[in-house]
């Protein structure tokens, strides 16, 4: 059966027309009555973000920017080559997700995701991970935690007393050093 062209144009037409008017309708429902569970987080956040007044059920946060976690990562780095140490540095942002990441030169190949989880364990509890080693003696099953790691060498960024970003550092002889280097790296935000 051969079908003319324009039955095509006039039926892909109204395909579209009904595709558009479906997900316009399904966008509408959505937007006129805000989740549960999205109300229950703008009231939890409350005290840590301010409410926008024209924007009912939606908050502020702050976040670093690219060009600051980047300045982070290279403070951390620059520390640790002033003492020959070898090192991959990691910034994340305040949900744990990797904004910058440096290899230095002869870095072992483990220090780059151990620098990552670093900085993202120290983000999520906003605490050093020396202090987080700690707490393992209380609570063991916290090293269990996906895409954590409780070793020396992860600082968390803060403004406002809340967290905003991490810094993770791996590969230097001691987890101390690690988080000397990390430690340059969040200083450099503040200064």
């Amino acid at each position: 059966m051969k079908v003319s062209r324009r039955t095509r144009v006039v039926t892909g037409g109204a395909l579209a027309a009904a595709v558009a008017l479906g997900g316009f309708g399904a966008w509408s429902a959505s937007a006129s009555s805000p989740a549960p569970a999205v109300q229950t987080a703008a009231v939890a956040a409350k005290g840590a973000a301010k409410s926008d007044a024209k924007s009912a059920g939606l908050v502020r946060s702050t976040h670093l920017s690219i060009g600051a976690a980047t300045e982070a990562a290279q403070a951390a780095l620059k520390a640790a080559q002033k003492e020959n140490q070898r090192v991959s540095v990691a910034v994340v942002d305040r949900d744990g997700n990797t904004l910058v990441t440096l290899r230095g030169d002869g870095a072992g190949p483990q220090s780059y995701e151990s620098a990552e989880k670093k900085a993202y364990t120290a983000v999520s509890w906003n605490a050093p991970t020396s202090e987080l080693v700690k707490r393992l003696d209380n609570a063991p099953t916290l090293k269990d935690i996906p895409g954590t790691l409780f070793l020396p060498g992860g600082v968390p960024v803060t403004a406002k007393d809340a967290p905003v970003a991490g810094v993770g550092v791996a590969g230097a002889p001691s987890g101390d050093l690690d988080e000397k280097f990390a430690r340059a790296g969040a200083a450099a935000l503040a200064g």
